[in-house]
């Protein structure tokens, strides 16, 4: 097995796919990098058992000598290559001992591969059905989501991303119970309804490789009942699905929000953090005091005796309101969101708050429709 590769070309690819590549792993094989060469296209495999990632790189000066596949150790080969030169490498992989050598200007270099006979395969994608996004829309879907995934291991239906397919819209949402995101593309469509649940991780590292290139292509999903594929370009990412039940999100969005202030996201989003440095930094507690033209956002610190107070404009349309949120799921929902000025919809103190991006372009108003949800925290008074 031989072949000749640009050094950075090489490096590229091996980080898209590194991300999944565990230090703990309890299978030492899997601390590789699975190399197999075919009609002069190198494919690379990595997993952790629960995804499995691979690039394809078509080679001009290839071949294959008594073995055509090799397992490379990833922490050694990544490493020595964030230390390369741009320029051509050789690659020699031995049949008999799986050394693989590596010649680069004056540098020989040697790293004990392994045979690749136990490398696990990839998952049964069997009995799939597809369909077909533009890459941008997954990037703005899992950034609008995965932060308000749950963290709590005993509830591992919401640490990942509901995926809700219909012939009408798709939709992504997020919860961890304090916080909610459904994000919903009416431009996009399924054949057949289905719904599963994206594990966090390896979505992101799908968002990482999308967000890398920064031309619109196609991406394809396969699913089943277990697994979840996303191919596009030269690469395949294979996932297993997160087993049970999503939570009825939409019975937690309340309906009848009849107060509804209009912010500009910036200014808000600034004094919140502004604010809420003063806060209590194990609550992060802040009230917002809305009235028709001005809302005051405060925060107190008993503990250390600090307090801070600062008045920005608005328009309110509702009853004055006295309302506590967690400043740091407030911050992150508005950070989150891109346009000029938002909507917050309330009903009472102590119901959840809805927060909306306000469009100017018509067309986005049409083809994406995002809802954050935040819930409230018992003021002191």
């Amino acid at each position: 097995m031989r072949f000749i590769i640009n050094s950075q070309l090489f490096l590229k690819h091996l980080n898209a796919i590194s991300g999944v590549i565990s230090n703990n792993n309890t299978v030492p094989i899997i601390s590789c990098f699975h190399l197999h060469l075919e009609d002069n296209i190198l494919t690379i495999k990595s997993t952790d058992l629960e995804t499995t990632m691979v690039s394809r790189i078509e080679l001009e000066n290839a071949r294959v000598d008594g073995i055509d596949t090799v397992a490379v150790p990833s922490k050694l080969l990544l490493d020595m290559l964030k230390s390369m030169d741009d320029a051509p490498m050789n690659f020699a992989v031995d049949p008999n001992t799986y050394s693989v050598d590596i010649s680069s200007g004056e540098g020989k270099y040697s790293i004990a591969g392994q045979n690749a006979d136990t490398y696990p395969t990839l998952p049964d994608m069997s009995e799939t059905t597809q369909t077909t996004m533009p890459a941008s829309v997954i990037v703005n879907a899992i950034n609008k989501t995965a932060f308000a995934t749950s963290n709590d291991e005993m509830r591992q239906q919401m640490s990942g991303i509901y995926c809700e397919m219909t012939p009408e819209n798709i939709t992504f949402v997020a919860t961890d119970a304090h916080k909610l995101v459904r994000y919903r593309r009416n431009d996009i469509h399924s054949e057949e309804v289905a719904s599963f649940i994206l594990p966090r991780k390896p979505i992101t590292l799908v968002k990482n490789i999308l967000s890398s290139n920064k031309e619109e292509f196609e991406v394809t999903l396969n699913y089943n009942s277990t697994n979840v594929s996303f191919s596009f370009e030269n690469f395949l990412i294979i996932c297993r699905l997160v087993d049970g039940k999503y939570p009825n999100y939409e019975a937690a969005i309340p309906k009848d929000n009849p107060n509804k202030l209009t912010i500009d996201r910036q200014s808000f989003l600034n004094t919140l953090k502004r604010v809420s440095l003063f806060a209590n930094q194990s609550t992060h507690q802040v009230r917002l005091s809305i009235k028709e033209r001005e809302i005051q956002i405060s925060s107190e610190d008993l503990e250390f005796s600090n307090k801070a107070h600062e008045n920005i404009p608005c328009n309110y349309d509702g009853e004055p309101m006295d309302i506590g949120f967690n400043a740091k799921f407030l911050s992150e929902m508005v950070t989150n969101l891109d346009t000029e000025q938002i909507l917050v919809e309330l009903s009472h103190p102590s119901r959840a708050g809805i927060i909306f991006p306000i469009y100017e372009n018509e067309e986005d108003t049409k083809n994406e429709d995002i809802l954050m949800l935040v819930m409230p925290v018992m003021l002191a008074n």
